[in-house]
Order: structure tokens, then C-alpha cells, then sequence
């Protein structure tokens, strides 16, 4: 037999994201292919961020009620710690709370044949890219774009519309501070940096210039 024929036996790790805006159902896709590795015997187990604390710091709840165990960890290198002896499948929920340290840590843990299933938002409740979710979509063999349905409309939603609370990027929260929105009715959240800047410049007679120098379509 050729000598460069590789091994079957040889480690199958891989990343998996799953993402999207908030309602779009990523922590119960996540749940779904946690629970399905289970069930095939595999040695399976849960991470989430200390900063999310909607639910028990024990569980991974999500809004259907669905609920796994799982471990609450301060930072990237915490989890390491806790990894249990010859886990096969690592679930991380709410990945854009990390900070850009999981990215190693995901890449290191596929690297030793570990499957690795990731769920975060992508974009921040203004529209821009949220924490390290841009590196792993980057890295991932497997990426899943989750949608919600727009509470205005009806339409395909993508985007986390912040509704009640402050400017600040991290504001945990759930239907009383955030409602899903697609394109057409996304509105500039008031308490924003972005609507303090507008307003600046709206008073000084200033015209504000999208990034790159970009003023429209041509």
C-alpha cells in the first residue's frame, strides 16, 4: 500500500458556526446538533460567556425551553481548563461575548480532532461586525446564517433593533430591549454613539460621509 495514503483513523475536527440576529433561533440549532451528537454516544460538552446571565449559570436555555448543561466560563482560556478528559463535541453559546482569544482556543480544539459547534451574533445591535464572530466565520468549514421574522413587517429580519436601554455595545437583554428587523425597518437606535455623531453634525451644518468616502450608488 502507498506510504501516502493517510490513515482513516486520523483526528476529524472541524468548526461550526451558526449565526445570525437575535430571534433567529441560533441557540436552539445549536441545542438540536448538541443533542444529536449525544444520542450517537459522543462525549459532549457546553460552554457559555459569564456575561450572558438571562439564564442559570448551569444551563444553556434557550426561548423554546429547550436546556443542556453546560459550564460558565470567564474567559477563552478558563474553558480550556474545563474541558473534561476525551470530549468529541465542544458547544460554545453566545461566541461574540468572548474576546478575540476564542478564535485560538476554537482553532486549537478542531486541531485535535475535536468537533467544535459555535453559536453567536454576527452583527451588533448597530449593524457592525460583533467581537471575534468575523475570525470564526472566517475559519469555520461550516457556516449557518439563521433569520428572523421582522416584528414590523413580516419580512425576512437580520438585524437585532435595540429598542429600550444605552449606547454602550453589551447590553444584555431580550424582548424588553430588542426586537428583530429586517433592512427596510431597521431604524438608528436614539442612544447610539452613531445618532449622538448625526446629531453633532446635523447642528454644526456638517454633512456626514459613509466610510471610504462612499456618498451613494452612482
Amino acid at each position: 500500500m502507498s506510504s501516502n495514503i493517510r490513515s482513516d483513523d486520523r483526528p476529524r475536527g472541524r468548526v461550526e458556526v451558526i449565526t445570525g440576529g437575535m430571534f433567529s433561533g441560533k441557540s436552539e440549532e445549536l441545542v438540536r446538533r448538541l443533542r444529536r451528537a449525544t444520542i450517537a454516544r459522543q462525549h459532549v460538552q457546553v460552554f457559555k460567556p459569564v456575561t450572558d446571565t438571562r439564564n442559570p449559570a448551569e444551563r444553556l436555555v434557550t426561548r423554546d425551553n429547550r436546556e443542556l448543561a453546560a459550564v460558565t466560563v470567564g474567559d477563552p482560556e478558563a474553558l480550556l481548563e474545563r474541558l473534561e478528559d476525551d470530549v468529541e463535541v465542544v458547544g460554545i453559546d453566545e461566541a461574540q461575548f468572548f474576546d478575540a482569544r476564542i478564535v485560538e482556543v476554537v482553532d486549537t480544539l478542531a486541531d485535535r480532532g475535536v468537533r467544535v459547534v459555535v453559536a453567536g451574533l454576527d452583527l451588533d445591535y448597530l449593524r457592525r461586525p460583533f467581537g471575534p464572530m468575523p475570525q470564526l466565520l472566517a475559519r469555520a468549514e461550516f457556516v449557518d446564517k439563521m433569520h428572523a421574522v421582522c416584528v414590523r413587517c413580516g419580512a425576512t429580519a437580520h438585524y437585532s433593533q435595540r429598542t429600550a436601554g444605552g449606547g454602550e455595545q453589551i447590553q444584555v437583554g431580550d424582548g424588553e430591549a430588542y426586537e428583530a428587523r429586517c433592512r427596510a425597518c431597521y431604524e438608528e437606535f436614539p442612544g447610539s454613539e452613531e445618532a449622538s455623531e448625526t446629531a453633532d453634525q446635523t447642528s454644526t451644518g456638517a454633512v456626514p460621509v459613509a466610510s471610504g468616502g462612499v456618498t451613494g450608488f452612482g
